[in-house]
């Protein structure tokens, strides 16, 4: 057999050798989940089919049939979020690539038969594309690098997923003590209002001081009004980040937030945890690989832009058969591929920039995170140890004040009005706080081991206003 004659074999293995690159089973998926499982102890489930979404219906079902917590909210978002799953869809466009770019162009045939008189001419082309196969490994590389970073990319989503609905757990349950809370105060500022009208009736009181209450009450009812608003909107949010609908969204949140850890947290080289431990920066380093791959591919191909091979095969009536090659080259005469190269040289360096700002914006953003949880515990420690127990303290002892009709039910009733603030100064520091440790392990890239367990109900109970409603009053002396 000649050399002319094995071409076509040869290029036939090529072309069977190129097709063999085909998909994975779990579509680079599995890796995601790997990644997500070390930062969140949560495992995640990908939807690609109706028994897919049938088993995180009833994984999902089975979570919320009891109180939720946090961590089983961020369960739910991570098998549940809508836009989550969408995000996973990346992950299949990418592999998608990756498998194109191990299979060559399809090669070409061509056909041709004229007739000029009696005389009958055939030709036969058969070709493929020299310039594919040249390049294909470095193709492939490319493909590989972009596929492993938008493993990470999607990993580091489901980070920002879980950790936005840490943080809007903790609103929607502060929310709903806060109107608990509100509740008892429009209560109990109700009866200070009908107690202040019993006594300007009976002319014990002045119409100042009863006015006094009235305004208190009315207030009351607005400020519960709107703590009433808020909750709605935090649970909604809770429940768009979790992907409820239906008779789901009817979920159980716990009567009050998780108590303060024991401990003040410290954390030691969080700069470093960062760098090392948060997908985006991972992510923006295998970008810039890939565009250091894709740059070397431009260089390789800026003078050869099309190439092919092609075998010839013609024949004509009564004439001898005619068979050779043909190779079709570009050539550069006008674009010698500069502005190519160029454009590919700057995107890299444009790259390369992205990641030194990521870290430095990670060493600030995290800096600023620990800054903001030491603050927000140390806040929330001193209304939980000073402020509270202090007016709880004080609303005691002016009970027994007054019960022994040494203060007047104003005074009384002013300091229930100052207990209000102080309670729900509280609470909201508890939230700030827990807000804080979801932003904090987000900022370090997952949760951290040394996490306090977010689960659980608190310790603390908040003092009731006082209610003046069981107060006897006789209305012909004033105490």
């Amino acid at each position: 057999m000649t050399n002319r004659s094995k071409l076509l074999p040869a290029a036939l293995s090529l072309l069977v050798l190129g097709g063999c690159a085909t998909f994975s089973r779990d579509g680079g998926f599995g890796a995601v989940a790997q990644l997500t499982r070390e930062r969140l102890n949560k495992d995640m489930s990908w939807a690609r089919s109706p028994a897919d979404a049938d088993r995180i219906g009833a994984t999902v079902k089975k979570l919320l049939s009891r109180p939720l917590t946090a961590d089983n909210a961020v369960q739910v978002a991570l098998l549940n979020n809508r836009g989550l799953q969408a995000t996973y869809a990346e992950l299949g466009i990418a592999e998608a690539d990756l498998v194109q770019a191990g299979r060559l162009h399809n090669p070409g045939f061509t056909y041709q038969r004229t007739r000029q008189g009696d005389s009958t001419a055939i030709e036969r082309t058969f070709t493929i594309g020299l310039i594919d196969l040249l390049t294909q490994p470095l193709a492939l590389r490319v493909e590989r690098r972009r596929f492993e970073q938008t493993k990470l990319s999607v990993a580091n989503e489901a980070l920002r997923v879980a950790s936005e609905t840490r943080s809007a757990y903790f609103e929607a349950v502060a929310a709903t003590q806060t109107v608990k809370y509100m509740e008892q105060v429009k209560t109990a500022a109700e009866a200070g209002a009908e107690l202040a009208a019993r006594m300007a009736r009976a002319g014990n009181w002045s119409t100042l001081n009863q006015a006094r209450e009235q305004v208190f009450y009315a207030e009351a009812t607005a400020q519960l009004a709107r703590t009433q608003q808020t909750s709605v909107a935090a649970r909604e949010r809770l429940t768009r980040l979790m992907g409820l609908w239906g008779d789901d969204v009817k979920f159980q949140l716990p009567e009050r937030l998780p108590d303060l850890p024991a401990d003040r947290p410290q954390l030691q080289d969080i700069e470093q945890i960062a760098l090392r431990e948060r997908l985006d920066i991972r992510a923006a380093k295998r970008q810039t690989e890939s565009l250091a791959a894709s740059l070397g591919l431009t260089k390789t191909t800026r003078f050869i832009n099309v190439l092919e091979f092609g075998y010839v095969r013609n024949s004509e009536t009564e004439m001898p058969r005619a068979s050779g090659y043909e190779i079709s080259l570009e050539l550069p005469l006008f674009d010698w591929g500069g502005a190519r190269v160029a454009k590919a040289e700057n995107i890299y360096m444009q790259a390369v920039n992205r990641v030194a700002e990521a870290a430095v914006n990670a060493r600030s953003e995290v800096r600023e995170s620990y800054q903001g949880y030491l603050t927000a515990y140390d806040l929330a420690k001193h209304y939980r140890d000073e402020i509270v127990p202090l007016r709880k303290k004080i609303s005691e002892e002016n009970q027994l004040r007054y019960n022994g009709m040494l203060i007047s039910v104003f005074e009384l009733l002013a300091d229930a009005r100052e207990q209000v603030v102080s309670v729900n100064g509280y609470i909201d520091a508890l939230k700030e706080f827990w807000r804080a440790d979801a932003g904090l392990q987000n900022a370090l890239g997952g949760r951290l081991a040394t996490s306090p367990v977010t689960d659980g109900a608190g310790a603390f109970s908040a003092p009731a206003p006082t209610d003046q409603s069981h107060i006897s009053i006789d209305e012909g002396k004033q105490p």
